[in-house]
């Protein structure tokens, strides 16, 4: 595993949870039996670049508790740098129960009310290390747990930007933390409009934007002066729309097991090949790819591919990246 010495490739933060993932189907207030998993949408995309062999970190809050010396442990053992976490002993490490999915999407209840994840702060140590990025991958989610970690979202993309750094949206929409449709709309529309790539998926564009189709949820972006807009659309693809173009990437044919991380896969390798320096319709390749795997199994990370299982994963395949205009409703 790589261990980040100098400086990462990627930072990314926000809330990690610790999730209790049942051992066998069924309604989760009859299950006896559980094992014990990392959660969070950033979390998960650190541990899919670890695994690519990226240099990577993840800033954020824990509690100082059991759960939080377990998040802080599992993101190190996957290679992820956990430096700048800090252990709060004012708040509590949020958590999670998780069904077992079987080929689908579980039942999840969560449990982080003024959790320790909703209290980032900025700080001059935290600065330095967002600023020491090649890339700042940012989430809808620290937008809605609480004004003060939105306010520490805004302040790290503009750390990040002005260090130089690249920086992807995903708006990871949860409308049960917002106040009201309106406020969120409003924020995660805000952040868009400050970062160079903005992800969102299909039903989350229409609800951003009120436009029903790709090309109109990626015009609405590009306006706004983003670089790139990626349009996911669960079993059908990913559209990839810039200023030169578009391309259209079809799913990867696997069993699905679990649909939880899928799109923090498909972010991981997104960014990966970006780093890389891959042109687009070779990342949105590499994104499927990551995407698909990471649905192959109960966790939401374990199915994430390191670099050989996914080069190997991608041979294998014969389905290429094809361009949007041959597809229909793009």
């Amino acid at each position: 595993m790589i261990h980040v010495k100098d400086d990462p490739d990627v930072v990314t933060f926000g809330e990690a949870m610790a999730m209790f993932v049942a051992t066998a189907p069924g309604a989760l207030h009859r299950v006896r039996d559980y094992r014990l998993a990392l959660a969070g949408a950033e979390a998960n995309v650190a541990v899919g670049l670890a695994r690519l062999g990226h240099r990577v970190g993840w800033t954020g809050r824990v509690g100082a508790d059991p759960l939080g010396r377990f998040l802080i442990e599992e993101l190190a053992s996957e290679g992820v740098d956990v430096s700048e976490v800090t252990a709060d002993g004012s708040a509590p490490t949020g958590f999670q129960l998780k069904s077992m999915a079987q080929g689908g999407d579980p039942e999840v209840v969560y449990f982080r009310g003024n959790s320790a994840g909703s209290r980032l702060v900025a700080s001059p140590a935290s600065d330095s290390y967002l600023a020491s990025a090649r890339h700042l991958h940012v989430t809808g989610i620290p937008l809605a747990l609480s004004s003060q970690s939105r306010d520490f979202a805004f302040h790290a993309v503009e750390v990040a930007r002005a260090a130089g750094a690249s920086v992807s949206f995903d708006p990871n929409l949860r409308p049960h933390l917002w106040t009201s449709p309106d406020e969120m709309v409003s924020v995660v529309n805000d952040m868009a409009g400050h970062c160079d790539w903005v992800m969102p998926g299909l039903s989350e564009g229409l609800m951003l934007t009120g436009a029903s189709t790709a090309s109109g949820i990626a015009a609405s972006y590009l306006g706004a002066g983003a670089e790139r807009v990626i349009v996911k659309d669960g079993s059908r693809g990913a559209w990839a729309f810039t200023a030169e173009g578009r391309w259209f990437r079809a799913v990867f044919p696997v069993e699905v097991v679990d649909t939880v991380g899928a799109g923090d896969g498909f972010a991981a390798g997104l960014i990966s090949a970006h780093l890389d320096g891959l042109p687009l319709d070779a990342a949105l390749e590499r994104a499927a790819a990551v995407g698909a795997l990471a649905t192959t199994s109960h966790g939401d990370k374990d199915g994430l591919p390191t670099r050989g299982r996914l080069d190997a994963f991608i041979a294998s395949m014969t389905c290429r990246p094809v361009l949007a205009e041959s597809c229909a409703q793009a």
